[in-house]
């Protein structure tokens, strides 16, 4: 399982001409799950992103979570993290978990988040092709990758 998470000033999610999601400042949060994952890389990866201190503190240094900063969260699922681009020109996905199962793991990621966070957690759709636009603070993107 694999997270690239931006910090923003805001993000959205538009699916054709409907907005589904938008934050404010907070985490966008990228999410590709990959073939042998389950529910520990879950555990994991909330573990990690909850309290995560990428925002900048009075004396300018990374100190303070999205909750200390009282931040939104927003997590898209995006299988094309898992892309192999080591031969040709063409990205190969047989890394990427197909669904149902990364859709449920995804849903448990969001839900474990929010309950772990106390805070909301909004999301992309599942499976559809979205227009993902954010307004990278910092410019702030870190990538995690859980362990098998």
């Amino acid at each position: 399982m694999k997270l690239v998470i931006q910090r923003v000033a805001r993000a959205a999610v538009r699916v054709g001409d409907e907005t589904v999601s938008a934050i404010g400042r907070g985490l966008l949060i990228l999410h590709g799950v990959a073939v042998g994952d389950g529910e520990a890389q879950v555990d994991a990866l909330v573990r990690k992103a909850t309290g995560l201190r990428i925002f900048d503190d009075a004396a300018g240094k990374m100190n303070l979570s999205c909750e200390d900063v009282d931040g939104g969260f927003l997590v898209v699922s995006q299988f094309t993290l898992l892309a192999d681009l080591s031969k040709g020109k063409r990205p190969g996905f047989e890394a990427a978990m197909r669904p149902p199962e990364s859709e449920r793991l995804y849903d448990l990621f969001c839900e474990r988040l929010a309950a772990s966070t106390g805070r909301p957690v909004k999301k992309g759709r599942f499976g559809a092709t979205m227009m993902v636009e954010l307004v990278n603070e910092g410019p702030g993107t870190f990538i995690i990758e859980a362990q098998k």
